[in-house]
């Protein structure tokens, strides 16, 4: 074995150790046990740890088959791979073979998030000992990368988003190609192709840089032929692990679940040097700045040390080396291009400045809905990210070594990771007990919405074991993970699509509507518990679903200190003599509510804006609206008053010329305290 062979293996394994550290300073060592399924359960940091558990729960119950994750337990029938609930396809198929030997409760993301930081260590260490011969000044330069922000970030978060050693693998293998004149290497081929059975956000990303290396070497060889081929053979390879990996399962081929466009979660200009994210902050000096729309998920700050070190290199390099500006742009050009495009593309065409949207780029809606893809185009900054990282390490090492003292490179780095990690400690002070002292969150801090379901009834539990599929009549938008982890808990089926990242909306509709006419029609299948959060689908079904002996009610949760609320409504056939406190079961005397309803007129359901555009201002305020079902019309047709909190509202007017909706004119200078309140129609 050569001396640098050996000197690469010691400083991966260093590196290694280096990351393994910071994990477990950061989060203990309670997310390795395997068993401890609690922070997933209760949607840590926010809800989407529950997609991933849930996916997973659904795949292990799935028999094993070609491609690989695939479970049609989840979205049923039609079913879907759990790469698109982000379950980290290569751990969840490896452990699915390993099941039958497993315990009950098993989970695989701490032990996918420990060995993140472990190969973050590893790679980072690697690729700063490209550029000092010393071990020390190596491991001291991946300390940044080990505490990257947008790394952190993600743990725990979106967990398969957190192996950002694929970047620094692609940025070593690029580093080391330029330098050895040459760009097939079989660790850079592994690394693409297993990007995307990590997820498939990684592939443009390790493909960029491999793509900067191959052209470059293209371009000075003038040999085109081969480095295409290697990559056109890597592409293959990568598309063929895809497929094994149920990447390109054609259940998750539509645009259902692609939520906001591209250009919502794009990068804004401020986020390299803006310490914030949801929930967090990141910067012990630097003031948190504003940010629009869904600028949280384009979060890139990199760090006060890496900043005054990047800038400290420009300065340098600006003043020493502009003669070589046009040699190194040349070397690299390759590498710039992909940057600038990398960068483009998270800016996106709606290009937003601290709290504004400077301006928009037209662009044809066939690009937008390609580019929706990857709506959270942020993301794709990454690999600059770190470029500018390592840059600012590499930078400062090069720049001591024209210096007199001789570990002036290593107390520079250590400069540099005492101002780093100074500036991030309120971060990792908060990272660091969060995991540890764990409890379930009362609000996610992203969507916003609540795991409200384990403040709420016994019903789940009454009915366990009673019903072989969780039939969801809407998308399951507060209520969808949590219901998706009771299903899988209970082994049963669950059509909500709300776990699934994409799906085919068109056949999820028709599923939908299939599941509401058949119990319209008398066909209500004993063995399916029915599921909305919509009052008006239940109160359109809930006559016909009583009259077939189910059921139905809406089951209410208490947040907080707040008044009970309802947030989801239910059909149970065959269940006879539940009650509960918090559970409202269907009769005449079932509480309405008024339509939250929204639009140029309408504001949470009442009549309030821009009424001279329709001469209306004397009904300002006075109409509120109803969905037309069948109880609500009774009711409200035949009512003299709404009671609602002790106060009487006289009924003065009920108009149902516009389908689908009751419009009510009260006999009130004001209904808008009406809102979000149970109703007595008297």
């Amino acid at each position: 074995m050569t001396p640098n062979k050996q000197r690469n293996i010691r400083l991966f394994l260093l590196g290694a150790l280096l990351g393994f550290a910071a994990f477990l300073c950061l989060y203990g060592v309670s997310a390795l046990d395997v068993t401890n399924d609690a922070f997933l359960r209760g949607g840590y940091i926010e809800q989407d740890v529950q997609q991933h558990y849930a996916g997973w729960l659904f795949y292990r119950q799935s028999p094993l088959s070609l491609p690989l994750c695939e479970t049609d337990r989840l979205n049923w029938p039609d079913g879907t791979s759990i790469a698109f609930t982000d379950s980290i396809p290569l751990f969840a198929a490896f452990f699915r073979v390993l099941s039958p030997l497993l315990p009950g409760t098993f989970q695989y993301f701490g032990l996918y998030t420990a060995l993140c930081f472990a190969l973050q260590g590893g790679f980072a260490a690697l690729l700063v000992g490209l550029f000092s011969r010393s071990d020390l000044a190596a491991l001291l330069g991946a300390v940044p990368f080990v505490f990257s922000p947008i790394l952190l970030e993600r743990a725990f978060r979106h967990t398969s988003l957190a192996a950002h050693f694929l970047i620094l693998a692609a940025l070593y293998y690029y580093v080391l190609g330029m330098r050895e004149n040459r760009f097939a290497f079989k660790g850079l081929f592994a690394v693409n192709a297993l990007a995307i059975a990590l997820h498939p956000y990684f592939v443009p990303m390790t493909y960029a840089i491999t793509f900067a290396l191959a052209a470059g070497q293209a371009w000075r060889s003038r040999r085109v032929l081969r480095p295409a081929a290697l990559l056109f053979g890597n592409l293959a390879a990568t598309v063929c692990v895809g497929w094994l990996f149920g990447v390109f399962s054609s259940n998750g081929s539509g645009a259902g679940g692609a939520g906001n466009e591209y250009g919502y979660f794009s990068m804004n200009l401020n986020a390299l040097w803006n310490p914030t994210s949801r929930g967090v902050v990141w910067s012990l000096f630097l003031p948190v700045q504003n940010q629009t729309g869904g600028n949280y998920d384009g979060f890139n700050y990199l760090g006060l040390g890496v900043l005054l070190g990047a800038a400290v290199v420009a300065a340098w390099g600006a003043w020493t080396l502009r003669a070589r500006v046009l040699t190194l742009a040349r070397r690299h050009g390759w590498l710039l291009f992909v940057c600038v495009c990398l960068t483009a593309f998270a800016v996106s065409h709606v290009v937003t400045a601290n709290g504004a949207t400077l301006f928009r780029f037209p662009l044809p809606q066939v690009l937008v809905k390609l580019a929706t893809t990857l709506r959270s185009s942020g993301r794709l900054f990454w690999p600059v990210y770190y470029l500018i990282m390592l840059a600012a390490v590499a930078g400062l090492l090069r720049l001591c070594s024209t210096l007199r003292p001789k570990h002036a490179g290593v107390a520079a780095l250590a400069c540099l990771c005492i101002v780093q990690l100074a500036d991030l400690s309120p971060a990792l002070a908060q990272k660091a007990v969060s995991l540890r002292e764990y409890s379930p969150t009362e609000t996610d801090f992203v969507t916003g919405t609540t795991p409200s379901l384990c403040v709420s009834t016994d019903f789940f539990e009454a009915v366990s074991g009673r019903y072989n599929t969780l039939v969801a009549l809407d998308p399951l938008t507060q209520t969808g993970m949590e219901l998706a982890l009771y299903a899988a808990d209970e082994g049963m089926n669950s059509t909500d699509t709300a776990v699934v990242a994409r799906y085919d909306e068109a056949a999820a509709q028709a599923r939908r509507t299939g599941f509401i006419n058949e119990v319209l029609s008398g066909g209500l299948q004993a063995d399916c518990l029915y599921v909305t959060e919509r009052p008006e689908t239940f109160l359109q079904l809930a006559d016909a679903a009583a009259e077939q002996g189910a059921w139905c009610g809406a089951l209410y949760a208490r947040v907080g200190d707040g008044e009970p609320e309802p947030v989801v409504y239910v059909i149970a056939p065959g269940l006879a003599g539940y009650s509960h406190e918090l559970a409202v079961p269907y009769g005449e005397d079932f509480p309405l509510r008024v339509a939250d309803h929204s639009d140029d007129y309408w504001f949470e359901g009442v009549l309030s804006t821009n009424l001279e555009d329709i001469g209306r201002e004397a009904d300002e305020n006075r109409v509120v609206l109803f969905y037309d079902t069948p109880l609500a019309r009774r009711r409200l047709i035949q009512g003299k008053a709404i009671l609602c909190e002790g106060q009487h509202y006289p009924i003065l007017d009920v108009d149902d010329s516009d389908e689908g909706w009751l419009m009510v004119t009260l006999e009130t200078a004001d209904a808008r305290s009406l809102v979000g309140k149970d109703l007595v129609i008297q």
